[in-house]
């Protein structure tokens, strides 16, 4: 790759970064900056994590920050992370490494003064690149910057022990592969088709983080048809047996300017079922929230009425029925120019002014705004004039 150096980016002067870089003696070559916001601001990335490592101890880390008047907090400091946390927000910084143990989940580390060493415990070339944080210069003990360049997502050394060590690697080479990646590397892609069953001794958080990340990555569709083919997602989500409704999907969400989301790309890989879409979504640890928008976009149900159906399972929902399930791009253009900049009212009557005009509270109460509540959905809407009027119809037919 051309760039010797790390180019200017805005990142590189956030406020107190310089501080705590000399803190953590970079004037004598005791931290640099490390993997992806190195790989990122190379190809011109936003950057939205920083890491740091370090020569120095966690222990050392941790005095020198304290010292400094930085606050230090230890999130994962028998693994050597310590977390910095300046105004413009928070650093990790971790201590080089290298691996004595590990069982395909978690690893035993040791700490270390060589760099080289740290790299090669990392899992692919374009990760595993080094920066001085004051002159820039760079270092590339695996050929990263060539990958990088080529476009390549190539594992440090033997693809095959690098995923036993951990089996996360194996979605990590497809999400990396989807969002950087030209043509795969056949060795790495080979050593996850052959050890693809090893996913199932995940954990299934860690699973579903790096599916729903890789869902969005621009290039998901082609790679996700790439997974399939392999058999790789056949041993965590084998109901996903095909990619061409993620193709609709991305297809259409393109058209309409809308952003890719993982959980409506999850539901277009799903079979329609919403029994099916909660088991699954179970099974993956979604959040509650998560969850529920899976099963609505999973439920059979009209979208020739966005307002009507973003009133009734909110607007999320609502945009996904109509980016999955609309009969055609013209009824999903219409309604997805129906709820834009549209808020989802809230009926402007109550059980009292009900209860106002004689009726007994409880059921029928409870029926009587039903009925004013449909009634005005009805007529999409209409302002608290027309609802009083709907209301004194129902109560006084």
């Amino acid at each position: 790759m051309a760039a010797l150096t790390l180019p200017e980016t805005d990142w590189r002067h956030r406020a107190g970064l310089g501080h705590l870089t000399e803190v953590l003696g970079a004037a004598e070559g005791l931290c640099r900056f490390v993997g992806g916001a190195v790989r990122d601001a190379l190809l011109g990335m936003p950057v939205a994590d920083l890491d740091l490592a370090t020569a120095l101890s966690p222990d050392e880390v941790m005095t020198r920050l304290r010292a400094a008047g930085i606050r230090a907090v230890p999130t994962g400091i028998e693994h050597g992370t310590i977390t910095a946390v300046l105004d413009s927000g928070p650093v990790e910084v971790t201590t080089l490494r290298r691996d004595v143990s590990t069982d395909g989940r978690h690893a035993t580390v040791a700490f270390t003064d060589d760099w080289r060493e740290d790299a090669a415990r990392r899992d692919f070339t374009i990760n595993a690149l080094y920066a001085d944080p004051a002159t820039g210069a760079l270092f590339d003990y695996f050929d990263g910057l060539a990958d990088l360049e080529a476009r390549h997502v190539r594992f440090i050394g033997d693809p095959l022990r690098r995923i036993a060590e951990d089996h996360l690697r194996i979605l990590r080479f497809f999400r990396f592969l989807a969002r950087f990646g030209d043509t795969p590397d056949p060795e790495g892609l080979d050593a996850c088709t052959a050890r693809a069953r090893d996913l199932m001794a995940l954990s299934r958080e860690r699973i579903r983080d790096e599916l729903l990340k890789l869902l969005v990555a621009h290039d998901a569709v082609r790679v996700v048809a790439l997974m399939l083919a392999r058999g790789i997602l056949g041993p965590v989500v084998p109901e996903i047996t095909t990619a061409a409704p993620l193709a609709a999907l991305a297809e259409r969400e393109a058209r309409l300017g809308a952003a890719p989301d993982p959980i409506r790309r999850l539901a277009a890989l799903l079979p329609r079922d919403p029994a099916l879409g909660d088991l699954i979504g179970a099974r993956l640890k979604l959040s509650n929230a998560q969850r529920k928008r899976l099963v609505l976009a999973l439920t059979d149900g009209g979208t020739a009425d966005a307002r009507a159906l973003a009133y009734r399972v909110g607007r999320e929902a609502a945009e996904d029925r109509l980016l999955l399930a609309a009969t055609d791009d013209a009824e999903a253009a219409q309604g997805w120019q129906r709820l834009a900049g549209w808020e989802i009212p809230r009926l402007p009557l109550t059980g009292g002014a009900l209860v106002a005009r004689g009726l007994a509270k409880g059921p029928e109460v409870a029926r009587a705004l039903r009925a004013v509540e449909e009634q005005w959905i009805a007529e999409a809407f209409p302002d608290a004039a027309r609802v009083e009027a709907i209301a004194d119809a129902v109560v006084r037919p």
